[in-house]
């Protein structure tokens, strides 16, 4: 069976998520995440791709960018993966695949969807239980975005820039919605989107998303379609 297309829209974010090969570890030492992080602003840059979320784990990967074209996030995703696998091959004397297969994306809906997303992603070493508050972890997008910490790499959506008028204010009003923690329906939503490919957001987005596309875009229902019956009075059999 052939794989799916990626569901991508130019210009609407997108979340990815890439995992180690059997979820072993992608990142060994604090240099390897410097460097991803310096290819990420690299070839973000080069292919035409808006960071505005990220968390590295040690065995997976969460990123939240806006593409520029249709083929800018799987431009992007090529030349960091193969960069990357390359170094840690080359230092760490081993070779083979450092990936899982390919990545997995689901686009996003521009509005609650996206905060709620870019809060997932930073929240990630929040539930693995490496720190008790995002602000702990130096390998996540949050110490920007709720901190202010200065970076080239991230750039601010236009709907985290609504949030104030002034950074101080943008902060502030982000680091409020850390205040309550995501529903569990809203986790296993995001987990879903990007697992299956879909569109993440609510039912008027998903249906516009596939009419543009000409494609489903939410996942199918469970189980064989029911084979159609004859009304009673065609029936014949005996």
């Amino acid at each position: 069976m052939p794989r799916r297309s990626r569901i991508i829209v130019p210009t609407v974010p997108l979340h990815v998520i890439q995992r180690g090969n059997n979820r072993q570890a992608c990142f060994y030492a604090d240099e390897d995440y410097l460097l991803y992080l310096e290819w990420l602003r690299e070839y973000a840059g080069s292919t035409g791709c808006l960071v505005h979320a990220y968390a590295l784990m040690t065995n997976h990967v969460h990123l939240l960018f806006t593409p520029d074209k249709s083929d800018s996030a799987a431009n992007l995703m090529k030349r960091l993966g193969q960069r990357y696998v390359q170094y840690v091959n080359r230092t760490y004397k081993r070779s083979g695949t450092l990936w899982e297969g390919r990545f997995r994306s689901s686009i996003i809906q521009q509005d609650e969807y996206l905060l709620r997303c870019q809060r997932y992603i930073e929240l990630n070493p929040v539930r693995a239980g490496i720190v008790e508050y995002p602000g702990e972890y130096c390998w996540s997008s949050y110490q920007v975005n709720g901190q202010g910490r200065s970076s080239d790499l991230v750039i601010p959506h236009p709907v985290y820039q609504s949030l104030g008028r002034t950074a101080s204010k943008r902060q502030d009003a982000y680091r409020e919605l850390f205040r309550n923690e995501l529903e569990p329906g809203e986790i296993d939503a995001i987990r879903k989107a990007a697992n299956g490919n879909f569109a993440l957001g609510n039912s008027r987005f998903q249906q516009e998303i596939s009419e543009m596309l000409g494609r489903r875009v939410t996942p199918g229902k469970a189980g064989r379609p029911r084979k159609k019956t004859a009304p009673a009075h065609l029936d014949k059999s005996p």
